[in-house]
């Protein structure tokens, strides 16, 4: 038996080997519980065995999939970037390419003045949420009134 790995590196991502392959796939940003299983489902392998017991060929082929293979394997409904604004393509992202998508997107929004980018700007809700009682910030709490002497 291969010896064990406490840290599995994949997707620009350290994995901790004692967690279940199941969950230490959706460690990496991107991947949630459907993508995940989809992806132990695609390898056959057992979802409760630990990633670190893993031999490196399994690991190997989990990080083809992963890295290489993933959006061939998810339907374009699944994908986490889809109607790309400049290619129109559906993507599905990962990491820190997610985190750099997304803050273009936010960037863009800021740029042609959308209500959205301007909710961004002002650091207030986007998806209209109320903002009369809740999603204040700081130590006031109610109404300050004048000491009475």
């Amino acid at each position: 038996m291969a010896e064990f790995k406490y840290i599995v590196r994949m997707a620009n991502t350290d994995i901790d080997g004692n967690r279940p392959l199941l969950y230490a796939l959706q460690g990496i940003k991107g991947i949630g519980y459907r993508v995940a299983e989809g992806i132990v489902r695609e390898l056959k392998m057992n979802p409760k065995e630990k990633i670190g017991n893993l031999s490196d060929e399994d690991i190997e082929k989990i990080r083809v999939i992963v890295e290489e293979k993933l959006e061939d394997l998810l339907p374009s409904w699944m994908r986490n970037h889809r109607k790309d604004y400049i290619t129109g393509e559906d993507n599905h992202l990962l990491s820190t390419d997610l985190d750099l998508q997304k803050q273009d997107d936010i960037n863009r929004l800021k740029r042609i003045r959308a209500y959205r980018g301007i909710r961004h700007e002002r650091g207030l809700t986007v998806r209209g949420q109320r903002t009369r009682s809740n999603g204040r910030r700081g130590l006031a709490v109610g109404v300050s009134r004048k000491k009475s002497r």
